[in-house]
């Protein structure tokens, strides 16, 4: 596309120039239209003058930054353990996700590193118990809205466990079929297949404030669908889109609701911004904004170097602050 607007702007300059330019790419292979695009850009910027043309340089630029982007990403795509994951509905990165857990004095006492398309809240019950087996006790968890799933909510109660995290309806309050094949992205708001895939969009669909008959459905490309390796059993031959339901029971988890409006559960909220800081020192002064390695035992193998560092720097910073005085 962005090559398509840059011969556009030139030939709007200087039409000669289609009798200069290499022959197009007509296959549908990202290597080869790669190829195209050097061999194109290596074309305009030979020709004197031409990319010092504004509407031109701007152009030339942003392919220039298209197919760097897009060789980096044929470089990563190498590692075939890394899968797509999304932070919201319109952003997504490629590798894996560290899932922490981290005591009051913020010390990390549990990770779990997985693929990036995996969901939050399917770990929350192995981070307690890798905590609880490191020897830290736990009676409290605070946690954001991809931690309130039933499961965890019943596990908690079992437990004897105050679980301090806000309930999504998309994911407690509906009925589902297939819960192991389709998860909630609480960022993006969308529920992603077993494949990876994310919804493109939602609609609610029932009569209006009466939750036992509304219902959330979620589109995916069904051209996706048609090529996905994971097809069978999930996508019909011939099928003309691909959805995914989720009843609305508003009656569901009402002591949970009530729980968290109270003033405790307010509060305790506040204090989940301290787990975003550690991400944000793991990523910005320890490196783990991008992986140094390739498949999942290397991101691990990172993951405990950068994780053993930050602990190690939080010790020392406690051992080395003061202490009250005992009372005499």
């Amino acid at each position: 596309d962005q090559s398509r607007k840059l011969r556009k702007t030139i030939y709007s300059v200087n039409e000669s120039m289609k009798e200069q330019f290499p022959k197009k790419n007509t296959k549908d292979d990202l290597e080869a239209e790669l190829k195209y695009c050097k061999e194109l850009i290596a074309t305009i910027e030979q020709v004197p003058g031409l990319s010092a043309h504004p509407k031109i340089g701007e152009s030339l630029r942003l392919l220039e930054e298209t197919v760097a982007d897009d060789i980096e990403q044929v470089r990563c795509s190498s590692d075939a353990d890394a899968r797509t994951g999304h932070k919201t509905a319109d952003t997504s990165f490629f590798g894996y996700k560290t899932h922490l857990a981290m005591s009051v004095e913020r010390l990390v006492t549990a990770a779990i590193v997985t693929t990036g398309e995996k969901s939050d809240g399917k770990l929350l019950q192995s981070l307690i118990e890798k905590s609880c087996a490191a020897g830290i006790p736990v009676n409290t968890v605070i946690g954001d809205t991809a931690y309130s799933e039933k499961t965890n909510l019943q596990y908690a109660e079992d437990n004897h466990i105050c679980l301090i995290s806000k309930l999504n309806p998309n994911i407690t309050d509906g009925h589902r079929k297939k819960e192991d094949e389709f998860d909630f992205n609480k960022d993006a708001g969308m529920y992603v297949c077993k494949a990876g895939q994310m919804a493109i969009r939602k609609a609610r669909q029932g009569k209006k404030g009466v939750g036992t008959n509304q219902k959330d459905t979620y589109y995916f490309d069904i051209e996706r669908c048609k090529r996905c390796p994971l097809r069978e059993g999930c996508y019909k031959e011939g099928a003309k889109s691909k959805t995914y339901s989720v009843s609305i029971k508003s009656t569901e988890h009402a002591i949970q609701r009530d729980f968290q409006e109270s003033e405790f559960f307010k509060k305790a909220v506040k204090e989940r911004y301290k787990i975003e800081a550690k991400n944000s020192e793991l990523k910005n002064r320890h490196g783990y904004r991008v992986t140094s390695g390739v498949g999942l035992n290397g991101m691990a193998l990172q993951g405990a170097m950068a994780i053993f560092t930050v602990n190690l720097k939080r010790i020392l910073r406690l051992v080395d602050e003061p202490r009250e005085a005992p009372d005499q």
